[in-house]
């Protein structure tokens, strides 16, 4: 849950109803911060 803070120290919505779209869209954010900080590894042959 801290990884979730970084975005905002709490979640805005007060309503159950409101708060989970909101947690969703943070972690589909931190997911794809993440994706985009992996390195991809490419297997070369020489020839």
């Amino acid at each position: 849950m801290q990884c979730l803070k970084l975005f905002g120290e709490r979640i805005a919505a007060r309503d159950l109803d409101r708060q989970t779209p909101e947690i969703h869209i943070r972690v589909a954010l931190m997911n794809r911060f993440n994706a985009l900080g992996t390195v991809e590894i490419v297997r070369m042959t020489c020839t």
